[in-house]
């Protein structure tokens, strides 16, 4: 995947200073994500199956009460 050039802010994410979570960019064969706080730091990137994939696992496990 090349450099990602759209990246856009965690709906998550929030408006204020110190908010900042995550952000996400896509290309037609990738998905890449990167800290917000850190976006000059490590990019990871997927295959957009494989992040689809991951993205529907993790809202499909039920998380203990706390």
């Amino acid at each position: 995947m090349t450099t990602p050039v759209n990246w856009r802010k965690s709906s998550y994410s929030g408006g204020g200073e110190g908010n900042n979570c995550v952000e996400i960019a896509n290309s037609p064969t990738h998905t890449a994500i990167r800290d917000s706080k850190a976006p000059t730091r490590a990019t990871l990137s997927f295959p957009t199956g494989a992040f689809t994939a991951f993205l529907k696992a993790l809202k499909s496990t039920d998380t203990p009460e706390n």
